[in-house]
């Protein structure tokens, strides 16, 4: 009965900020609809400067071949290699293709024609992407190959990064609101009165994570409707999988938003903290930068990270349709970071009569 009435004064609360229900729905959808198209790796329309030196019918069908690609954008055809390096040095192109005389001769003779690629590196990820594109299209097709891509034919980033997305859009809600809900209450003096009253530290603990877990399931509900409104991403794998893995997540992000506001004194203090690990979690969970790329003892940190393991079942299930059979390693360790993190919510509370 006193847990009713603790969230039943929870939403009364969030209900008296005008601010807070506003930003709960506006985040999720800002998120969905931006950052797909600005969080992305593929680098489409760069600009290509072309040196043809052989003039040739075969130098023209390579030309024309690189402008069809999505990829390229033919902005200059300099004659010299040096007019070139000027376009590049004024940020008027992005890779130079220098096409030499005998091109089509070499060809001709069944030897390797060579051709001078320069990129402009100031943007490594960029200038290594663009020399990839580039080098597909040079290389010579003198084998049939058929490739098959398998979870997602399309190769769309897009698939790949929204899924990823609605983990970080659980996070920000899930883990801030309660990190600032304690604090709050202990500013403006409201926690004083809960703690003569005869509520459990264990009721209270749970009174602040109910009212994030129909949050949570809210904010995902409304995110798999833009998913699949906006982009046509559907899980392939069952929606009960993925409210299953999410019912134990936010028990995790939650708790740790309680523990941070249990041990702050301002709700400044708190932002900061919940923010430094909110900035660690994203960093090193594979979201933007893929878990194996990174240094051995950057890969050994994120096993510490349970960000890691829920972006992983969001992934596995929307991709590869992956049952809780697949995932339950990963369901197991996130449920083990909730009971730790639980119980140290609980503990951490420091109710005095």
């Amino acid at each position: 009965m006193i847990l009713r009435y603790l969230i039943e004064k929870e939403f009364k609360q969030l209900k008296r900020n005008s601010f807070l229900p506003r930003l709960i729905l506006m985040f999720p959808v800002m998120m969905m609809l931006v950052m797909p198209w600005a969080a992305t790796l593929e680098i489409e329309d760069l600009r290509i400067a072309i040196i043809d030196n052989d003039h040739s019918p075969s130098s023209q069908r390579l030309v024309h071949q690189i402008e069809a690609s999505r990829y390229f954008q033919l902005t200059e055809t300099p004659a010299t290699y040096k007019e070139g390096m000027v376009a590049i040095e004024k940020d008027e192109a992005d890779i130079i293709l220098e096409i030499p005389r005998g091109f089509e001769k070499e060809q001709a003779n069944g030897r390797p024609a060579s051709t001078l690629v320069a990129v402009n590196a100031v943007n490594g990820t960029k200038g290594s992407l663009g020399s990839s594109y580039l080098s597909q299209i040079l290389s010579p097709q003198s084998i049939s190959t058929s490739v098959r891509y398998q979870f997602n034919p399309h190769l769309n980033y897009k698939v790949f990064m929204v899924p990823a997305l609605m983990t970080m859009v659980l996070v920000m809600l899930c883990g801030f609101l309660p990190a600032l809900n304690v604090v709050g209450e202990k500013e403006v003096g409201t926690i004083e009165q809960i703690n003569v009253t005869p509520v459990s530290r264990f009721a209270f603990t749970l009174s602040k994570l109910i009212p994030y877990w129909l949050i949570g399931f809210l904010v995902l509900n409304l995110c798999i409707g833009l998913a699949w409104l906006i982009y046509g991403i559907v899980p392939v794998g069952s929606l009960f999988t993925i409210y299953l893995a999410t019912l134990v997540f936010i028990l995790v992000v939650s708790g740790l938003g309680l523990i941070i506001s249990n041990h702050s004194a301002t709700m400044q203090q708190a932002m900061f903290v919940m923010w430094f690990c909110m900035l660690i979690f994203i960093l090193m969970s594979g979201l933007f930068t893929p878990i194996s790329s990174m240094p051995t003892w950057a890969q050994c940190i994120t096993y510490a990270n349970p960000l890691r393991y829920f972006m992983e079942i969001m992934r596995m299930v929307y991709l590869k349709g992956s049952g809780i059979g697949d995932i339950m390693s990963q369901l197991c360790t996130l449920g083990a970071f909730a009971t730790g993190l639980y119980c140290w919510a609980i503990y951490s509370y420091r109710k005095q009569q």
